[in-house]
């Protein structure tokens, strides 16, 4: 399972964004830098890859810094599938 790619379509998916997420890198900034990533969709964000992943999330799980970039993001779901 490819999560890095898993999770950009995810995203694209989550926030609409029409295929932006083929461009993207595991570098690419995410908060700050996606509008469309706002704090509704930040939970229904994770609530779709915990779904689609099979893992539990709490808000204890994460911070801010989970969503700097594609790869912060894939990481802490790297870490959840394979703890």
């Amino acid at each position: 399972m490819d999560i890095d790619l898993n999770v950009m379509r995810i995203l694209d998916d989550v926030l609409a964004l029409d295929g932006r997420t083929q461009q993207w890198t595991r570098e690419t900034p995410l908060l700050g830098a996606v509008p469309e990533l706002d704090s509704m969709a930040v939970v229904h964000l994770l609530t779709t890859l915990a779904d689609q992943f099979g893992i539990t999330i709490d808000d204890d799980d994460f911070d801010g810094d989970v969503f700097m970039t594609v790869g912060t993001l894939s990481d802490f779901v790297r870490r959840r599938v394979n703890p």
